[in-house]
């Protein structure tokens, strides 16, 4: 049995090699028992330093090919993406976000499915959704994003529905916001006047809870979705009874010893600001992230738990603040 994890060497990817490590050693996963060793396979573009030592290493560059020999019985696991994090080029954001969310996910699928593999597990995102119509969205909700990243992901999943038909067996997953120790993207910004104790600005009162989801719980999201035989579903990823917006920053304040300070905005003219940023080329935040910030958005979590028999295990408190230490010690070093 082999576990390929395509994006390795990313955030997400690093946590789901340690995951399915442990659960190997802990005889937690599908194909423990196989005769031969179970392997896992890093795919990407580059090499990260975190990566274990028996974990073997397989350049490929998806947006372009992907010339790598899959087996029947491969499980792929297909993380890399562009998004907001790290900053996009400016230029041609459909191009950019296209070339390895939609043409990557067709070169893996077609190569998968020219060898005869139909294993997938693929991290699509919450923003397919656009603006929750109805509360909590499950995954049935329309999907209608607000920007390039969410389209080319809708495009994305509809080239894995199609495969479906070819015979592939492809969970996706839908996250939240994902959160912990090791990257912290639009969380910089706050995190950064947090340190400094200066004002931090919300759009709107921040009375409605945005929900996030720890990085290690994605992890364990996949390892279950193995263990359940990869079924052919859409599944969303969140934490459970998200705080306010005002409750979980105050708490991250007083949790950093910081003098700053809440201040609600008048969230229409917030947005308009911050589109006139992004127009110009100095977004301080992408049109898909200040859309939804001020909305109540939580999306239905309970068909992952009775499906994959998975729990999330953080608070949205519990990542923050291990995102916010995480962070610090990096500073001081």
């Amino acid at each position: 049995m082999r576990y390929i994890v395509i994006g390795g060497s990313g955030f997400v990817g690093l946590y789901t090699i340690r995951a399915i490590l442990d659960s190997l050693v802990g005889d937690k996963i599908f194909g423990t028992h196989d005769t031969q060793k179970p392997q896992v396979i890093c795919m990407d573009v580059h090499k990260s330093q975190d990566l274990p030592d028996d974990v073997e290493f397989v350049y490929c560059d998806i947006a372009k090919d992907c010339s790598f020999r899959f087996l029947p019985s491969d499980i792929v696991i297909h993380l890399a993406a562009r998004a907001y994090a790290p900053k996009p080029p400016r230029g041609n954001l459909e191009q950019y976000f296209r070339e390895v969310n939609v043409q990557g996910t067709r070169n893996i699928v077609e190569t998968m499915l020219a060898h005869g593999c139909k294993n997938l597990v693929y991290f699509s995102t919450d923003m397919v959704y656009g603006k929750p119509q109805y509360l909590p969205v499950d995954c049935n909700h329309q999907r209608e994003p607000f920007g390039w990243y969410g389209r080319t992901k809708v495009d994305s999943e509809n080239l894995i529905f199609a495969a479906r038909d070819q015979g592939l067996h492809a969970t996706i997953f839908r996250p939240r916001i994902i959160v912990g120790a090791g990257r912290y993207g639009i969380l910089t910004k706050l995190f950064t006047l947090v340190r400094h104790s200066l004002p931090v600005p919300m759009i709107g009162n921040g009375k409605n809870c945005y929900q996030m989801i720890s990085v290690k719980d994605c992890a364990q999201a996949i390892v279950c979705a193995i263990n359940k035989g990869i079924p052919n579903v859409e599944l969303n990823l969140g934490s459970y009874n998200p705080p306010s917006i005002r409750e979980l920053l105050s708490k991250l304040i007083a949790h950093a010893h910081s003098k700053s300070f809440l201040v609600p905005t008048y969230a229409k003219g917030m947005k308009y600001i911050l589109a006139f940023l992004e127009s110009v080329g100095m977004p301080l935040m992408y049109r898909e992230q200040y859309m939804i910030a001020d909305e109540q958005y939580i999306v239905d979590i309970q068909q992952t738990i009775d499906l994959l028999e998975w729990q999330p295990q953080e608070s949205d408190t519990d990542m923050l603040f291990e995102a916010y230490d995480e962070y610090m010690l990096h500073f001081k070093s």
